[in-house]
């Protein structure tokens, strides 16, 4: 198929050009100027050209702190433009997968949470993805949308990347001990992704491969706990790693409130599309293997 990627720098949209040509999709990934989510005009634009045969949003407004104070810009694009390009999709009959996240619960229901669970975001960019998801179903029934969590890659700024530049710089690091999730590597969304296309391509609207679906890496953890590994990982390949110590939320204060507790139930991707969580566990070791030469200091 002829694919349509929104996004071309990110991470999942760097993992989708990397993953859907080896089942022999050619990828066209674009992001502004050439695919401008907040202007309608360069969305047709983009499509006419690209003549995709599936539509693939990766593209978002993810600084989750800066959204508070630039409320606009984040409805612009993780709202508005999602509906724009699922718009679209529909107008041209495609099929459309648009990725979401976790911060659309407030992570206070204290167990997984499911799709059919009650929506509560916290933030401005969890109102702006919930209120894009909304859009995207409207304007195509075609369109399933993936909530995800805690994305990483050996590509951009992430929280691996993060922990793996301060350990090298500091012999001691405090990370947050009581928000619970799991990592999510940009390439096994990709994966998941592909597999899902297919079928996406063949159904029709209302059939059970449209709709809300989770899929985050497993087994669940906390930030520290995500730390804990990436360090035990690190040290057993030569890198200087700090000291870890383990603070709450309250000790680290942020401008967005974040899910305490935004572990997804990945059951519904499994009966419906065959889909497991990958173990982040695996992932992270892949993914060192590209990282610690750069960023890790042997010693």
């Amino acid at each position: 198929m002829r694919v349509l990627v929104a996004g071309q720098t990110g991470q999942l949209a760097l993992a989708l050009s990397r993953r859907l040509p080896q089942d022999g999709h050619t990828v066209t990934a674009l992001e502004a100027p050439e695919l401008d989510l907040t202007d309608a005009a360069s969305i047709a634009r983009a499509v006419e050209q690209a003549a995709p045969e599936a539509i693939i949003n990766a593209a978002a407004y993810t600084a989750v702190d800066r959204a508070e104070d630039e409320p606009a810009m984040a409805e612009a694009i993780n709202a508005t433009g999602a509906g724009l390009l699922a718009a679209e999709a529909a107008r041209r009959g495609l099929p459309f997968l648009h990725v979401s996240t976790d911060y659309v619960f407030d992570g206070l229901k204290g167990a997984p949470y499911r799709e059919t669970d009650p929506t509560a975001p916290a933030s401005v960019y969890g109102r702006t993805k919930l209120a894009g998801e909304a859009a995207v179903m409207a304007a195509n029934p075609r369109s399933a949308i993936l909530r995800t969590a805690w994305v990483c890659s050996a590509d951009g700024n992430n929280f691996l990347k993060t922990m793996l530049r301060l350990g090298a710089e500091r012999p001691a690091l405090s990370v947050v001990a009581d928000q619970h999730g799991a990592p999510t590597f940009a390439a096994d969304l990709a994966d998941a992704i592909a597999r899902m296309l297919p079928r996406l391509a063949a159904a029709r609207a209302g059939d059970e491969a449209f709709g809300l679906f989770h899929l985050t890496g497993a087994p669940w953890t906390t930030w520290h706990g995500f730390a804990q590994e990436i360090f035990a990982q690190a040290a057993a390949r030569g890198a200087k790693v700090p000291a870890l110590s383990a603070i709450t939320t309250d000790q680290y204060p942020t401008k967005a409130r974040r899910p305490a507790d935004g572990r997804l139930d990945c059951s519904r991707i499994g009966a419906v599309h065959g889909i497991r969580p990958a173990d982040w566990r695996e992932s992270l070791a892949r993914c060192l293997e590209e990282l610690l030469p750069a960023s890790g200091t042997r010693g």
